[in-house]
């Protein structure tokens, strides 16, 4: 059914109020992404300084006192990242998926960074034991990630074991444009993480030395370890959420401009029609009057008698 002009203007003007929603939506994906990215790569160089550290006490001559627990019976637990925003498309269904996969039928602790990841993981099957708020900001980055090692603690001490089972699942950029979901296993640590980190050339000509308690400085690089890989999993999340709005408001763009292109065509269409009917109204009313005035000429402009 044809439509008529006033409802295409209106469509017109609702579509060009939904590009500017979509446009508003693209620029802040794009300038929300970079100082998530910053994020990352700070906690990256941070976490290689740990690294560094973990390798001074590898390197030394106390590595046989230390024992890292490699028990793989520990009670297991998943934390998911995922978004409590929307538009990012099926970002969230895609890395609880991934959750579900790895988990299986296994019993797993379930922890989800997001109210709508909780929802993605709950429409699976996959029960949610606890929920934390993502960062609204790069600075609320570290308050999650402390808060993750708070519930971890407190989990720990309520099932009364020494070692946990913790695996990061997030989405993780695979170049430029591609992203994919990732499983870390972060605890317990491998039995080869200390001896792979011995192993790695020392760039300063100066041998390190250690002089603090074993126990001591061994449970806070660990910590600080722990610390800089749940915010590194935190931002890389974070910032490919964005990255998938973003490639979805580019896409939505795309979309509306070419609906843009059809509904110009249609107004034009529209108007072209209603100066026709116009003018052929012009051109009806003009032939009418015509016929009058000619009929008027042959009576000789005498009225007609009344019966």
């Amino acid at each position: 059914m044809a439509q008529t002009l006033e409802t295409l203007n209106h469509r017109m003007s609702t579509l060009q109020s939904i590009r500017s929603i979509v446009r508003t939506m693209k620029t802040l994906s794009a300038v929300n992404a970079a100082p998530y990215d910053r994020a990352a790569a700070s906690i990256k160089a941070y976490h290689e300084t740990v690294l560094q550290g973990l390798q001074v006490f590898a390197m030394s001559a106390r590595l046989p006192d230390i024992s890292v627990d490699v028990d793989r019976h520990a009670p297991k637990i998943a934390l998911v990242f995922g978004s409590d925003h929307g538009l990012c498309g099926g970002y969230n269904e895609t890395v609880a998926a991934a959750a579900k996969a790895h988990v299986g039928a296994n019993s797993w602790h379930i922890l989800a960074v997001g109210a709508q990841m909780e929802d993605a993981l709950c429409g699976l099957g996959l029960d949610v034991s606890n929920r934390f708020t993502p960062p609204a900001s790069p600075d609320g980055i570290g308050r999650l990630a402390g808060e993750i090692l708070v519930a971890l603690d407190e989990y720990r001490a309520q099932i009364q074991m020494s070692e946990i089972a913790l695996t990061l699942i997030y989405m993780q950029r695979s170049g430029h444009i591609l992203q994919a979901p990732k499983a870390q296993e972060l605890l317990p640590l491998s039995s080869t993480f200390l001896t792979d980190l011995a192993k790695r050339p020392w760039e300063s000509r100066s041998l390190p030395i250690l002089m603090m308690d074993d126990a001591a400085i061994f449970t806070a690089l660990i910590r600080n370890h722990l610390f800089a890989s749940l915010f590194r999993a935190a931002a890389e999340a974070i910032a490919t959420e964005n990255a998938a709005r973003l490639s979805l408001m580019q896409q939505a763009e795309r979309a509306i401009d070419d609906r843009h292109e059809e509904m110009l065509q249609a107004v034009r269409s529209a108007r072209q029609s209603e100066i026709t009917n116009e003018l052929l109204d012009v051109i009806t009313g003009f032939e009418a009057l015509k016929k009058k005035n000619s009929k008027d000429k042959d009576s000789g402009g005498k009225l007609p008698p009344f019966s």
